[in-house]
């Protein structure tokens, strides 16, 4: 996770901090990089806390960090999991031009649910971060957690509507209260109920789906590039 430990805002769902971030730290990069290199990973996950408090909402930090560990690790796949950057374009296509293999933005829960679970964060404007980098010829995932309240028809619509951006990576997780004062666990799905989530995600074309209580945003993540 880059861009500091505390988040501008407070998602419901989210044990992050919130107090007031510090400036980008600028050797992050090279010390991503370095850590990359020592595990010699194969495929490396970066995400970030939103940052809505600089001009760029850290887009050049996550340029910077993504060309750092290409430089030390020229084979190593990169996966970024942003944050919604606003869906200014300019900024997403900042990303893009660094061409990660995987660009994920995670619509984290359904329509009806968003207000209440996602901090300033917009439905429609996730879709449009997807949509946005679809048309910029990445190849675009997404997450969302289950047991937040919401119905098995509502999980249809969102994966319909996230399907419709052009991703074609999707992760279905069952969500656990964090802390006290998260939002609380709603209803815990079977894996029953998770096999019948993949195979609607699956009938309705997606490439590649990871669907289980387990699943995270990362879980098995180089397997989709596959």
């Amino acid at each position: 996770m880059i861009l500091g430990d505390s988040c501008t805002r407070k998602c419901r769902f989210c044990a992050v901090d919130h107090s007031r971030p510090l400036a980008p730290d600028p050797k992050e990069p090279e010390h991503l990089a370095a850590t990359v290199q020592y595990f010699k990973l194969k495929h490396c996950v970066i995400t970030s806390v939103t940052r809505d408090d600089l001009k760029d909402e850290g887009a050049q930090h996550w340029v910077d960090c993504i060309e750092a560990v290409r430089r030390r690790s020229p084979s190593v796949t990169i996966e970024v999991l942003v944050p919604d950057f606003h869906a200014r374009p300019e900024l997403i296509q900042k990303v893009a031009d660094a061409a990660p293999d995987i660009f994920s933005h995670n619509i984290e829960t359904v329509r009806r649910l968003t207000p209440q679970i996602r901090s300033v964060a917009q439905y429609d404007r996730s879709l449009d971060v997807l949509r946005i980098a679809f048309s910029m010829g990445l190849r675009v995932k997404s997450g969302i957690m289950v047991g937040l309240g919401e119905t098995m028809e509502e999980i249809s619509e969102t994966l319909k509507d996230i399907k419709s951006t052009g991703a074609g990576i999707i992760t279905i997780g069952q969500y656990l209260q964090p802390r006290r004062e998260n939002h609380e666990v709603e209803k815990y799905y079977t894996p029953e109920e998770f096999d019948y989530i993949r195979k609607m995600a699956l009938d309705m074309g997606f490439g590649h789906v990871e669907s289980g209580p387990l699943v995270r945003s990362s879980y098995h993540s180089a397997e989709a590039l596959k």
